[in-house]
């Protein structure tokens, strides 16, 4: 009897020493804006022409562009959008898996009355804020934009490779068996590249974004669809390429008012099995576009 309670004890001990789920670390409290900056650009007109060049620039926010609010019975980060920039994480992330719910508001500034909602989830943020448009800081965009979200933008110098098919109107839509294409604001394609599918809820409802980044590839999840998978994150000064994986993250204000809640983020080791397209080493690089960063 001692003996097959020694054997128990044991096994129950090897049981409890298997690997762990990563925990999550959540990144809004629910109550204010510790462990975040904001950071407003140039004054605009209602026409978005620039009035005063001088940015209110970081942590100052007269207008209370970025407050915590109760919405839908939860506490959330509201963005008005009534002043472009935006509020970036202290901290900066690399090899992660970040989960996020947004919901778009009603109030748009005047400029934007007949344009789609637009904000934006900046990803490996680096440099000075304000270097895109004066707003905001070099980094990959996963791009929440009414009707939009999940494209790609390359902002302020960030560089991806993305395989995609064009379609007639000249557009590039990701496509896992496409052409691998490079994105910048150099490159022939441009730098937006449009997710496929489109898994966005109505105006109202409230979406599930999921980001998955290891190493210099990210995945872009919208409602549970992958609808892009982007390689060789890099950025580009004059010509000059350098590896871009880690950086902070930071939710865009451009003009619309958003919701953002329920944000957190865990370590990534490996990307799910499930989300992970069939390997594309067959499919052809472009030849010049990233040498440098290899």
């Amino acid at each position: 009897m001692k003996l097959f309670a020694g054997v128990l004890f044991v096994a129950v001990i090897l049981c409890n020493c298997g690997p762990s789920k990563p925990l999550w670390t959540v990144l809004f409290n629910g109550s204010d804006l510790n462990g975040w900056d904001t950071y407003l650009g140039p004054v605009r007109n209602d026409s978005m022409k620039i009035t005063d060049s001088i940015p209110l620039g970081l942590n100052q926010d007269p207008r209370h562009v970025f407050s915590v609010v109760n919405e839908d019975g939860q506490p959330a980060i509201r963005i008005s959008g009534a002043h472009h920039g935006g509020i970036s994480t202290l901290e900066e992330f690399s090899n992660f898996h970040l989960v996020l719910e947004f919901k778009w508001g009603t109030a748009k500034i005047p400029s934007f009355k007949n344009r789609k909602r637009d904000s934006g989830l900046l990803y490996f943020a680096v440099g000075p804020h304000g270097a895109d448009y004066g707003n905001w800081m070099r980094s990959q965009e996963f791009q929440i934009q009414e009707g939009d979200c999940g494209d790609y933008w390359g902002v302020a110098g960030g560089v991806f490779d993305v395989p995609v098919t064009p379609d007639s109107a000249g557009r590039y839509f990701y496509d896992k068996k496409g052409t691998m294409t490079t994105f910048s604001a150099v490159s022939k394609a441009g730098r937006r590249c449009f997710k496929n599918p489109d898994a966005e809820r109505p105006t109202g409802e409230w979406n599930t974004i999921e980001l998955y980044c290891k190493g210099d590839t990210s995945i872009h999840v919208v409602n549970g669809v992958v609808n892009m998978v982007l390689y060789h994150s890099r950025q580009t000064d004059h010509g000059t390429e350098t590896p871009l994986k880690k950086g902070k993250l930071q939710l865009q204000s451009e003009g619309c008012e958003v919701f953002y809640r329920n944000i957190k983020i865990e370590s990534l080791h490996d990307f799910p099995t499930d989300l992970f397209p069939a390997d594309l080493s067959d499919v052809a690089l472009p030849k010049s576009d990233h040498a440098d960063s290899r």
